[in-house]
């Protein structure tokens, strides 16, 4: 997906690339191939995550359980406590929605 109205994406880079050598369009630097994978894999872990949120409640207590502390380990240590919360609300204001309990 080309991101163009943030100014910063894919699409804005390639133009300012274009625009800054006369209207050639240059190769991409190294550093714009990673932000560029970068933003496609965080469209793609988002969409799965939305996805299992929205599958929550059909999921067996332990596969929650096992995917709450994998969510926990994605992060630093000293940030756990902090993430643990509010992802236990985030869970918790959402575990009556409709559309995980289809």
């Amino acid at each position: 997906m080309v991101k163009d109205s943030e100014g910063g994406g894919p699409l804005a880079r390639a133009l300012a690339r274009w625009e800054n050598k006369g209207g050639t369009p240059q190769p991409m630097s190294e550093k714009d191939k990673r932000a560029t994978l970068a933003e496609e894999e965080e469209r793609v872990l988002q969409c799965l995550g939305a996805a299992v949120i929205m599958r929550w409640n059909n999921l067996p207590t332990e596969v929650q359980r096992e995917l709450f502390e994998h969510a926990l380990s994605m992060r630093e240590p000293h940030n756990t406590p902090e993430l643990k919360v509010q992802i236990a609300r985030f869970l918790h204001k959402h575990k009556n929605d409709k559309r995980g309990s289809d």
